[in-house]
C-alpha cells in the first residue's frame, strides 16, 4: 500500500475503536466549526447514493468530533464504517479489482498549501481495490483471503507476493481484556498458503534450469547460452525459495554442481569464466574455494598467454629486423652493380 494508504488504515483503526470525543475536553471555536462542517458534509454525503463518497466522510467526521451537539450521529458514523467497507470491498471483488496500491481516498487540494491537508479534501478513490476496503476497517481475515485471490491470479508475481507475505507490516489489533494496541499476526494458514504458491514457482523454474543445463554439453558458445539462462532461472527460484523453510540451499547446490560440470571438460580456457558465475552465485565454502583455484588458474593462463604473445611479437620483429636487413644489403648490391 502506499504511504497515504497506510496512514488511512491507522486513521480507520483509531476512528473504529475509540471513544467519542466531547466539548468539554477542550474543543475550541474553531475546531467546533471544523467538526460541524465535517458533519454537515457527512449528512451531505448520506444524500449522494455514493457509499465509497460516504465511507471518506463518515470517517473525517468521526476523526474531527469534538463536540457533544452531533454525538449520535457520530455514534452511528463509526458503527456503520464496519459494513460500508465490506460492502464497498465486495463491489470491488465483484469487478475483479482484487488487489492495488490505490489508497481508499485521494486528496484534492485545490487552493489548500501544501503544507496543510484539509479533511474536507479527502475524495473517495474509485480505483480503491477490495484489500484496500477491508484494510480500512481492520479486516484482516477477509484482507487476507482477498489477497491471496490476488496472489493465486498472478501467481508468478513476486513483487506481488511480496505485498501479501508483508501484509501484516501496518496492521494492529486491541487486546479485548485489557485494550492495549498490539501488532497483529495472520494465521499460519495464511503464511502456509503463500509457501505452496513460492514453491510451485521455485519448482517450475527449477525444472526450466534442468533443460538450459543441457547446453552445457554442447560447444563453447552452448556452454556460454546455457549458463546465461541456467543462472537467470536460478537466480529466480532462488528468490522464490526466500520464503521457504529451507530458503534458497537447493538452487545454490544446483549451481555449483553446474560449475563442476563445467570444470570437467576439456577447454577449461574457453568456458571457465562460466564455470566461475555459478560458484560466485553457489556461495558455499567448497564453491569459495573452487573460484580461489579457478581465478588462480585463470590469471596463471593469462599469464602463459601474455608471455607466449610477447615471446610471438618478439620473434616477428627480429624476422623483420634481418628481413630489412636483408633488403638493405640487396638494395646496396643493386645500385652498385648499376652505378649509383
Amino acid at each position: 500500500m502506499t504511504r497515504l494508504g497506510i496512514l488511512w488504515s491507522a486513521l480507520l483503526i483509531l476512528v473504529l475503536t475509540a471513544p467519542s470525543v466531547h466539548a468539554d475536553g477542550g474543543c475550541g471555536g474553531d475546531e467546533e466549526n471544523e467538526a460541524k462542517a465535517l458533519v454537515a458534509a457527512a449528512r451531505k454525503a448520506e444524500k449522494s447514493g455514493k457509499p465509497a463518497e460516504l465511507f471518506v466522510a463518515y470517517g473525517v467526521a468521526v476523526d474531527g468530533s469534538c463536540f457533544d451537539i452531533e454525538d449520535a450521529f457520530i455514534r452511528k458514523a463509526r458503527a456503520s464504517l464496519p459494513k460500508l467497507g465490506r460492502d464497498l470491498a465486495k463491489a470491488a471483488e465483484a469487478k475483479g479489482l482484487l488487489y492495488s496500491n490505490e489508497p481508499v481516498y485521494t486528496i484534492v487540494r485545490g487552493n489548500i498549501s501544501s503544507a496543510e491537508i484539509d479533511r474536507r479534501s479527502r475524495r473517495a478513490n474509485e480505483r480503491a481495490s477490495a484489500f484496500a476496503w477491508l484494510e480500512a476497517v481492520s479486516d484482516y481475515n477477509e484482507a487476507n483471503r482477498v489477497m491471496l485471490k490476488a496472489v493465486h491470479a498472478k501467481s508468478d508475481n513476486l513483487e506481488l507476493f511480496k505485498v501479501a507475505w508483508e501484509a501484516d507490516g501496518n496492521r494492529y489489533t486491541d487486546d479485548p481484556k485489557t485494550g492495549e494496541r498490539k501488532p497483529y499476526t495472520s494465521p499460519a494458514a495464511y503464511r502456509q498458503e503463500l509457501q505452496k504458491i513460492a514453491s510451485a514457482n521455485a519448482d517450475r523454474l527449477m525444472k526450466a534450469e534442468e533443460k538450459d543445463a543441457a547446453g552445457l554439453s554442447g560447444s563453447a558458445t552452448d556452454v556460454a547460452m546455457s549458463t546465461m539462462h541456467s543462472m537467470e532461472r536460478l537466480k529466480k527460484a532462488s528468490d522464490w525459495m526466500k520464503f521457504l523453510p529451507d530458503g534458497d540451499k537447493s538452487a545454490r547446490a544446483r549451481a555449483e554442481q553446474r560449475g563442476d560440470t563445467i570444470m570437467k571438460r576439456s577447454d577449461p580456457t574457453f568456458t571457465q569464466g562460466n564455470a566461475k558465475a555459478y560458484y560466485e552465485f553457489a556461495g558455499s565454502s567448497k564453491a569459495k574455494e573452487k573460484l580461489a583455484q579457478l581465478d588462480k588458474k585463470m590469471e596463471e593462463s593469462n599469464r602463459a598467454m601474455e608471455k607466449s604473445g610477447q615471446k610471438a611479437m618478439s620473434a616477428v620483429t627480429e624476422k623483420s629486423a634481418a628481413d630489412q636487413k636483408k633488403f638493405d644489403k640487396g638494395k646496396a648490391s643493386l645500385e652498385k652493380e648499376l652505378g649509383f
